[in-house]
């Protein structure tokens, strides 16, 4: 079966795309990554008292990508 691709969803012959697909997507994806990366830079201040901001910000990536890798991984990530 044909699938749409701006929604995923099935193609029917009176297939519609829903209105918020792409917004609610990209939401999704944003706040995964915004909580990963927050994670990231608590993790780095229960380990070390005063870290180097540069470690901070490679903490938070690396916790973002993370993040968004397991989203991926579980299913979530189309």
């Amino acid at each position: 079966m044909a699938t749409c691709p701006k929604c995923f969803g099935a193609l029917t012959e009176n297939h519609r795309c829903p209105r918020r697909a792409v917004s609610g997507r990209l939401t999704q994806a944003l706040s995964t990554i915004g909580l990963g990366g927050m994670i990231g830079v608590v993790l780095t201040f229960a380990l070390i008292e005063r870290p180097a901001s540069a470690l901070v910000l490679a903490f938070a990536a690396l916790g973002a990508v993370l993040a968004s890798a397991v989203r991926q991984a579980v299913g979530g990530g189309r």
